[in-house]
């Protein structure tokens, strides 16, 4: 049996997906009203198959509790956040989970951490916490991370698909776990140590938030001298090793618009160019600010009120808002401008989140001069030519041309 521990976007779909794969699995969350949502057979957030999963793995017999189970495994999904001013990570979480775990843990047992950490988090905060509750790491207790590789809307394939990595103090240990995942996982999975699991994650996102970064950059640039950046990017991206990814209004999420700044917190005066790219892209929902202020004067409108933001999540077609650039940008109006009277709708999100949301598109455009479109849900595409008689500045792609349609 396995325990997973945290039942939120990665843990749930994990212990679902093991569920399924004939694994007893028994899922464990503080929360208590989430774990009686479970076991009331609801799921607890929006996720293309999700639903379909969780029937099965309750067919399979999965249970939820708010207790630590006593079994050989241990899957420990727990948020991991960042102190915004010294940009660490803040193993609180984890801790408290190893805490638990060591409470009712039998030696022998393994305890795998699928919490994305920065490289060394293991060694300074998960080691002492065994090893102050007597046992000795590697013949009581074996420790290995494996990192998820996976993102809201797509969670349930990429679990199947996606390779991943698996990082382990001893090989046998790690080849083990490997196993445990190859019950479902159908893409390669790499056994390595565990500080080379915890920094190959930590760099899959770098990676991909400094390409964002250039393309966001490029947009400041273009805009600059009136150049069309997404024209400039397609003709570049013809050159057989070019590929720059799209300019945006910010990144999101609780991958890559964090973990780069493990790094930066870690290795502060050596990640000049990781910590660069993280201020361009968390720059990105002040120049969306600047340039709708730009709009707002040429088109003449002077009430904010006419002024609707559409979208909320850090995504397209998604119910997470963890880090959404149009929180960002709330934020900023709310700090630089006094607060705004923007109208504010995204069809994924139901509870009122914000000052003056609204909850259908039909309210949402009404008696509006300029939509910031911030995210591209695919309801949008169904609403194109409702947007003709208003000013859009799309910061997304998603609106095609057209004189009243501005962007970045």
């Amino acid at each position: 049996m396995i325990n997973v521990i945290g039942l939120g976007y990665i843990g749930l779909p994990t212990a679902l997906m093991f569920a399924t794969h004939g694994v007893e699995v028994v899922g464990t969350d503080y929360n208590e009203e989430l774990v009686a949502t479970l076991n009331a057979g609801r799921t607890t957030f929006k996720e293309e198959g999700l639903d379909d999963l969780f029937s099965q793995a309750l067919e399979a017999g999965i249970t939820f509790s708010t207790d630590y189970q006593v079994c050989d495994t241990y899957i420990v999904s727990v948020p991991t956040p960042y102190d915004k001013d010294s940009k660490k990570i803040d193993a609180c979480y984890v801790n408290a989970a190893i805490r638990m775990v060591m409470d009712v843990a039998p030696k022998g047992a393994t305890v795998v951490i699928e919490s994305t950490v920065s490289p060394g988090t293991i060694d300074r905060f998960v080691r002492p916490v065994v090893e102050d509750r007597g046992f000795a790491i590697g013949e009581d207790i074996h420790l290995v991370h494996a990192p998820e590789r996976i993102i809201p809307g797509n969670m349930v394939k990429e679990l199947l698909l996606n390779n991943r990595t698996i990082g382990a103090d001893d090989r046998s240990v790690g080849e083990r776990i490997r196993n445990l995942y190859a019950s479902f996982c159908q893409g390669e999975i790499a056994v390595t140590d565990i500080r080379t699991a915890e920094m190959t994650k930590v760099v899959e996102n770098t990676f991909r938030d400094i390409n964002i970064a250039f393309a966001n950059e490029l947009a400041k640039i273009c805009r600059q001298d009136g150049m069309d950046v997404r024209e400039i990017i397609r003709i570049a991206n013809m050159h057989p090793r070019v590929n720059i990814l799209s300019p945006g209004p910010g990144v999101g999420g609780h991958c890559i618009s964090v973990d780069p700044w493990f790094l930066v917190g870690d290795y502060p005066m050596t990640a000049n160019l990781i910590r660069c790219a993280r201020e361009i892209n968390d720059s990105m929902p002040d120049f969306v600010l600047r340039r709708a202020g730009e709009i707002m004067n040429e088109r003449g409108i002077t009430d904010p009120s006419k002024v609707g933001i559409y979208g909320l999540t850090y995504k397209e077609d998604v119910d997470d808002v963890r880090e959404s650039p149009t929180l960002q940008m709330l934020e900023s109006m709310e700090t630089h401008l006094a607060g705004s009277a923007c109208k504010v709708y995204d069809p994924w999100i139901g509870d009122d989140i914000v000052p003056h949301q609204v909850h259908s598109m039909d309210e949402f455009l009404a008696d509006v001069e300029l939509v910031i479109v911030m995210v591209g849900h695919s309801e949008l595409r169904d609403h194109l030519a409702d947007l003709d008689g208003v000013a859009v500045l799309d910061t997304r792609d998603v609106c095609g041309a057209g004189e009243n349609i501005y962007k970045l």
